[in-house]
């Protein structure tokens, strides 16, 4: 992975949402929802407090995780969508 998030950061891999309806129409592109579901790829080192000490990240690499829908900065590499977001943008992890 060449991002290497910092503080709090988290860059999660965007898995895009499927392609058809449940009653098996597809769906164009203006139809389709913002996805909201990932993976993590990487993770900072944790927030630091007042103190000097880091709180570690309550996600590690690999978890799915549920977003907030317009959180975070999108970004391109090599051909992969990737989004970087505040730990505190991720809703909940996906068992």
């Amino acid at each position: 992975m060449k991002l290497r998030p910092l503080s709090d950061k988290v860059v999660v891999e965007v898995l895009e949402e499927e392609d058809k309806s449940p009653g098996g129409l597809y769906l164009p592109d203006s139809a389709k929802k913002k996805p909201q579901l990932g993976k993590i790829i990487a993770i900072g080192a944790g927030k630091v407090l007042d103190d000097g000490k880091r709180t570690p990240l309550s996600v590690k690499v690999g978890d799915k995780v549920l977003f907030s829908k317009y959180g975070g900065n999108e970004v391109q590499l090599d051909g992969m969508d990737y989004t970087i977001l505040d730990e505190d943008q991720i809703y909940a992890i996906i068992n």
